[in-house]
């Protein structure tokens, strides 16, 4: 069985709820390890931690260090997790830049947090993500909203809170 290597980054699929900012904040850890081995999935999964940042404090350094662990993963299947505001982004910044051409990677992450909200999109964001591999060609992809997008035409759209293709009308 083909191992999924989980590339984690934090975002808001990976923080908490701070009411006194009034906003998510990245967990020091990632949740999504555990998460995932208490499903029991027929799944080989590996995880490396680059940062637990929101993605609009990722700079330069952090994008590197994505791209190294990409380029240095021994699987064919991975998954970034990342915050929603600057995804587009870093998938552009991968596609542009990763020597590798033989993996499929995947971005996905979530509008609310994993851990402590009912109506969380961050689980059905990982399944549709690890059950996406299986119609993909080898290229940087992005998973959100029930959708998979190429790196150069995701965005987002704030005020719906989704993800669109800049080539649809």
């Amino acid at each position: 069985m083909e191992k999924i290597h989980f590339i984690l980054t934090g975002g808001t699929i990976d923080s908490r709820w701070d009411g006194k900012a009034d906003t998510t904040v990245p967990l020091e850890h990632s949740t999504i390890p555990e998460y995932l081995k208490n499903l029991k999935l027929y799944l080989e999964f590996e995880f490396t931690e680059v940062c637990m940042k929101d993605s609009r404090s990722l700079n330069s350094d952090d994008l590197k260090a994505i791209l190294n662990a990409v380029e240095g993963s021994g699987c064919k299947k991975i998954i970034i997790t990342h915050g929603t505001y600057t995804m587009p982004d870093t998938a552009r910044f991968l596609d542009a830049n990763l020597k590798r051409k033989d993996q499929k990677i995947i971005l996905t992450g979530s509008m609310a947090p994993l851990r402590g909200f009912d109506s969380s999109d961050g689980a059905f964001a990982l399944g549709f993500a690890i059950a996406s591999f299986g119609h993909l060609s080898d290229g940087i992809h992005i998973a959100m909203n029930g959708r998979l997008f190429k790196a150069e035409e995701a965005a987002k759209n704030i005020s719906e809170g989704k993800f669109y293709s800049v080539f649809e009308k």
